[in-house]
């Protein structure tokens, strides 16, 4: 069926030149960021032989979040956001051309890790804040639609290819395709030119603007209840995303390729939820589509926690994956297209405060719990909080207007 007016598809957005570009370069370097940290990972265990050096690149991961979203936020709604960009991808070509060459002390692995997730704390909210000005507000859906799925293909195929290479040619070839992707980036934003308002010049302090950001969310009706399905779901999610392969090793006696077929289950739920809410139109907007993907995940979630085979697993993540990909889209959609133009960034950077805060006590509570009450307690446990994101999300938009 041909798009129409309320339905558009992928490639009448790629049609549009800025979108093509900003599409490309995000695609670009989201392949860096799948580069950096499965490479980063067969590094770090190489050299401290410990799992627990691995749980240090989460760390790694998710601190730059929690001490830099405040900062990040209001310097995308302050500067132009082609700009922040740039910088954030010249900024990662160094740290990763510096790993190419200096990898085997620890202390700088964990240096620079942190130095390359703080340069997504900036990309990540500027390029979502920037797409509106790139497509008709219509178009959204199909525009987050597309980028998701691509992110979801490049991890498929470039995180065992990374692996490969780090393992084949070496680590350094392998930080330095990561460097590469991170320049071509850079050169395909150097050519983007968005239609961006101008922005009047602030006074108050960056942090005053962050706090602003947050008391948004506590004000608006339909922010506020993302926030808390969000801050649910992220609790949930953190743990079992992590101890899946925990569930598939004592629970499902499938610790190998067991493991991998499940990963490949929800890596194709994943790319068919963004086809599937390009065919709704103006219906994937709808905050019951968000609430019910996280209410999918959470069943998906109890039903891990019962099965005992494997194909019923990978069934059901499928299903999960599916859940994921129309949930972010659908939340990317809702924050661009309800909130105002001068605020998204900070808007877009509350949202990844709260998705980190909550996945790192999801981490730390759920490793506890797998312990002392086993893998199925982890699951059962996410997926009642899930489900309570879901009945959240539900009961705070029931009146009309959202």
């Amino acid at each position: 069926m041909p798009p129409t007016a309320d339905r558009p598809s992928l490639r009448s957005v790629l049609a549009r030149p800025g979108y093509r570009r900003l599409w490309a370069a995000r695609t670009v370097s989201q392949a860096g960021d799948v580069f950096q940290f499965t490479t980063l990972a067969l590094l770090v265990y190489s050299v401290t032989g410990s799992g627990l050096g691995v749980s240090g690149l989460v760390l790694a991961e998710i601190a730059p979040v929690l001490l830099l979203a405040p900062l990040a936020g209001p310097l995308v709604d302050r500067l132009p956001r082609v700009r922040v960009m740039l910088a954030a991808d010249l900024l990662r070509l160094v740290l990763a051309a510096v790993l190419a060459v200096w990898h085997d002390d620890v202390a700088a692995i964990y240096a620079l890790s942190f130095g390359l997730s703080a340069g997504a704390v900036f990309f990540n909210p500027a390029a979502g804040s920037l797409l509106p000005t790139l497509v008709r507000d219509e178009e959204l859906v199909a525009a987050n639609s597309g980028i998701w799925s691509a992110a979801v293909l490049i991890q498929v195929v470039l995180a065992p290819a990374a692996g490969v290479l780090a393992t084949t040619a070496g680590f350094a070839w392998a930080f330095a395709a990561n460097a590469a992707s991170f320049g071509l980036s850079a050169l395909l934003l150097r050519g983007l030119r968005a239609a961006e308002e101008p922005r009047p010049v602030a006074t108050s302090s960056i942090w005053t603007q962050g706090r602003q950001a947050l008391g948004l969310l506590g004000r608006d009706r339909l922010l506020r209840a993302l926030a808390v399905a969000q801050a649910l779901a992220a609790l949930s999610a953190g743990a079992t995303s992590a101890l899946l392969v925990v569930l598939a090793a004592r629970r499902l006696h499938a610790a190998g390729e067991g493991y991998g077929f499940m990963l490949a289950g929800i890596a194709v739920g994943a790319f068919l939820g963004p086809l599937l809410l390009t065919r709704l139109g103006a219906r994937a907007r709808s905050t019951r589509i968000l609430f019910g993907a996280f209410g999918l995940r959470g069943l998906v979630d109890l039903l891990l926690a019962t099965v005992s085979a494997v194909p019923a697993a990978v069934g059901a993540l499928v299903a999960y994956g599916l859940g994921t990909s129309t949930g972010n889209v659908t939340l990317s959609t809702l924050i661009q297209s309800h909130v105002p133009e001068a605020l998204r960034g900070r808007v877009f950077s509350a949202f990844d405060l709260i998705w980190q805060a909550m996945r790192l006590a999801s981490l730390l509570f759920g490793g506890l719990l797998a312990d002392t009450l086993g893998i199925r307690a982890v699951f059962y446990a996410g997926g009642v909080l899930m489900l309570a994101a879901a009945f959240t999300g539900v009961a705070a938009t029931r009146q009309p207007g959202t």
